[in-house]
């Protein structure tokens, strides 16, 4: 069934909980990108380099990716709800501080104390809502990734609209976003079941000894790498002020938004789960080659058109990571996340002293080069991928053609 279709399993027939939840993860997403536009300002502002300034991006998901050994445990014992709002109150206060920084590295701590709070909501919210959404795992995940999507493409636009008048300000309209959606988890999402067994700290890794899982998490690595260094990176090779940088950016997301949940399920029917993101890495690879070694125009092109390609990989990662094993999904989440937010952390530290040690050319080799690393990790491992996950979920056709999830 098209989870756009009308009727109760439709994507936009969902309960007031699950668009509670979604509205929320829009603006934890945003805060992804928001810094995105405003890198330049923020480091003229505190007198920073570029190196200095992308630890905004490391020390979030450092934080962010240890952070997940620690959100089963804690959603297992308190609820899933009470979780959520722990997640959005931390981000509240640690996004407001950041406005308030007068060095980059108290901007820095204060990302990190984001990460942690980010992280508490990201990976609950993905389980509320494959939990409590109409329509089954398929439109729940959909749901999720048009967050993803819409949050990435409003987080630089919010950036560089608020950034123009201070670089300040978008970490305060972060703060406020945050603060509504803590009163709309608050109003309309009833405390989720707390699960029968409660979650321990080395379930998450645990999870990761299935092969398929392992699999997922490894590719996701080294493709969380490329997809770092284009948002984290690009910034300063395009040299844009924040309106124009946010304008690039915003097109990206956009594109992420429509071929995340618009393309990924087309394609992934037609040929296949494995085919299709092994073919989008090695797009990806291709795309971000080019944006390396092309003139101005063309890098802002590449940049953008890398959105499509990273909106495939996504849909089809996050499947994948829920799908491929019997882990309950909050646990499975939880390790696969632990695995490929390292890359996330990793790209924005190296890439610009990759630039200090060579040129400006060579962090997107590198970044080429992961792409078509978790793409040959797909290739190796595709038996894992594939037969272990039965092709994500069980599907079997009606007798009018049409294609629909067993669950």
């Amino acid at each position: 069934m098209d989870p756009f279709e009308a009727g109760a399993g439709g994507l936009l027939r969902q309960p007031k909980a699950v668009w509670a939840t979604a509205g929320a993860s829009v603006v934890a997403f945003m805060g992804i990108g928001l810094v995105d536009p405003i890198l330049p300002s923020i480091a003229q502002g505190l007198d920073a380099t570029a190196g200095q300034v992308s630890l905004l991006f490391t020390s979030y998901f450092l934080i962010t990716a240890f952070a997940m050994l620690v959100t089963g445990f804690v959603s297992s014992r308190i609820g899933g709800r009470r979780t959520l709002l722990l997640g959005l109150a931390l981000v509240v206060v640690f996004a407001g501080l950041a406005g308030t920084s007068d060095t980059v590295g108290q901007l820095v701590g204060y990302r990190a104390g984001w990460g942690l709070g980010n992280a508490l909501f990201a990976s609950t919210a993905l389980a509320v809502i494959v939990g409590a959404a109409a329509g089954g795992s398929a439109a729940a995940i959909l749901l999720y990734e048009s967050a993803l999507g819409l949050g990435m493409a409003c987080g630089p636009l919010l950036g560089a609209l608020l950034g123009d008048a201070s670089w300040r300000y978008p970490f305060f309209g972060t703060a406020a976003l945050m603060a509504i959606g803590f009163l709309g988890i608050t109003a309309f999402l009833k405390e989720q079941p707390k699960p029968a067994r409660k979650t321990s700290l080395l379930d998450p890794l645990r999870a990761l000894g299935h092969g398929g899982l392992a699999s997922a998490a490894v590719s996701a690595f080294f493709y969380n790498y490329t997809f770092f260094t284009v948002l984290a990176f690009t910034p300063f090779v395009l040299d844009m002020t924040p309106y124009a940088s946010g304008a690039v950016f915003f097109a990206w997301g956009l594109l992420l938004a429509v071929f995340s949940v618009l393309v990924a399920p087309r394609l992934q029917r037609r040929f296949g789960s494995v085919k299709v993101l092994g073919g989008s890495l090695l797009l990806l690879a291709a795309d971000v080659l080019v944006l390396g070694y092309g003139g101005h125009p063309t890098a802002v092109v590449c940049t953008v058109l890398s959105g499509a390609f990273i909106g495939v990989n996504n849909t089809v990662y996050t499947e994948l990571a829920l799908g491929v094993s019997e882990a309950p999904r909050p646990v499975a989440s939880a390790g696969y996340n632990f695995v490929r937010w390292f890359a996330a952390a990793a790209a924005p530290f190296f890439a610009p002293r990759i630039e200090e040690w060579t040129d400006i050319h060579v962090p997107f080799v590198v970044a080429a080069v992961t792409a078509v690393l978790g793409a040959v990790v797909v290739a190796v491992r595709r038996e894992a991928l594939t037969h272990e996950a039965a092709e994500l979920e069980p599907r079997h056709t009606t007798e009018d053609g049409v294609t629909v999830f067993a669950n």
